[in-house]
């Protein structure tokens, strides 16, 4: 008998352009799969066995649901924490091949190795669908988002590890002329730390100008795309909407706040449309809720169903998608749907929406200041300390127990 379909596999049949992405390490998916299974009630544990069975595919990666991958600094460094006994003794060989590098430079070339590791595991989805899917996101380091010059090297040595890797890149200022940069030499790019219009805008057309000058210069275009990530939850959580209420004394009901990044979404997706412009929006840090009529939705998932859109999901998001949604059925044309008169015109009294809401609502210098942005980089900046200090206290321990005389 055949196992039904789970409810990632319903969304993704609302649009025969729509890709679920894995939003993590692929080297974490088997052990995210036997906890969650582990944790499973016995009688939804074969049903979800088979859903996971079909996520990832190794041997018919065409057949499998994951069409793509983001990874970002926390993620790698969670890969790192679910095998830190084999990293560590990485980081040590590494150091005694390379007796001159310091902690920084074993750090980035274990960054490497986990995108490159990371990126191996998707070739077959790659190479089989003639370049369209099977992509790794790899994230320059963001303790330098506001440098160019620093972004457009490490994005060059991150692009060199795999052939089915695509830049991350932030999208600051200096971030927009990075992309622009990649694409005219036909490199792969998703836009990070990414949350209103105008970077959205500011992207897609570096992007566009990007292929015009690889196109002017006969630059192979065959392994390229273009996707600009949304972080909706981010925008909710780490803006202004708190301050900005207490402000003006408005209050926005938690079905509000979902609609906010909801209705800047639908307007990118539009946006991209309409301007014929290259590149695809994908939503990442996607959450549950709101609660209607006593039930938990999954808003960010359903009101831009049957989009072209890429949805990456983390494992924790997949889970709550698999409970809450299991007899959902989603609706093909649910992004074509407006945004409710009413709830637009109470965001439109926020500042902070206004400015997201509007393609020319701020000045690319203003995406480095942005909340959301300034947030997002300083939380991902950290997760990149640890990592940078799990290799410092592995060469540490390595030269310790070199000098110490084991008696016989």
């Amino acid at each position: 008998m055949a196992v039904k379909k789970s409810p990632m596999e319903r969304m993704n049949d609302t649009c025969d352009t729509c890709e679920i992405w894995w939003d993590s390490s692929p080297l974490v998916y088997n052990s995210w799969s036997q906890k969650t299974l582990a944790d499973t009630p016995d009688e939804m544990r074969s049903e979800l066995s088979e859903w996971h069975k079909r996520y990832f595919i190794s041997d018919k990666p065409l057949e499998q649901l994951f069409r793509g991958v983001t990874t970002n600094p926390p993620l790698s460094w969670a890969a790192v924490n679910d095998d830190p006994g084999f990293w560590r003794e990485w980081a040590i060989e590494q150091k005694r091949k390379n007796p001159d590098a310091s902690v920084h430079d074993i750090w980035w070339m274990m960054y490497r190795e986990i995108v490159k590791r990371g990126a191996e595991r998707y070739l077959g989805v790659f190479n089989r669908s003639g370049f369209q899917y099977g992509y790794l996101s790899g994230q320059v380091d963001p303790r330098d988002y506001d440098n160019e010059a620093v972004m457009k090297k490490q994005a060059l040595e991150i692009a060199d590890v795999a052939s089915n890797i695509m830049i991350k890149i932030p999208a600051t200022g200096e971030g927009v002329r990075v992309i622009k940069f990649l694409t005219s030499k036909g490199i792969p790019t998703n836009a990070t730390l990414a949350f209103v219009m105008p970077q959205f805008a500011a992207v897609a057309n570096a992007v566009k100008e990007g292929v015009e000058m690889a196109k002017r210069d006969g630059v192979d275009l065959s392994r390229w795309r273009s996707v600009i990530t949304t972080m909706a939850a981010r925008y909710e959580e780490l803006g202004d909407f708190k301050k900005e209420s207490e402000k003006i004394g408005i209050e926005l009901t938690e079905a509000e706040i979902r609609w906010s990044s909801i209705a800047i979404l639908k307007k990118a997706i539009n946006f991209l449309i309409e301007g014929n412009y290259p590149s695809k929006m994908l939503v990442a840090s996607m959450r549950k809720g709101p609660v209607v009529d006593g039930k938990t939705r999954m808003w960010h998932f359903e009101k831009v169903a049957g989009a072209d859109l890429v949805y990456t999901c983390p494992g924790k998001y997949i889970k709550m998608v698999d409970e809450y949604c299991y007899d959902i059925e989603f609706d093909k044309d649910a992004w074509k749907e407006p945004v409710p008169e009413e709830v637009l015109d109470k965001l439109n009294k926020f500042q902070y929406f206004r400015e997201a809401y509007d393609p020319n609502g701020l000045e690319p210098p203003q995406f480095n200041t942005h909340p959301s942005t300034a947030a997002t980089a300083n939380s991902f900046s950290k997760a990149t300390d640890e990592m940078e200090s799990f290799v410092a206290e592995a060469l540490k321990l390595a030269d310790i127990k070199s000098r110490v005389q084991i008696p016989v």
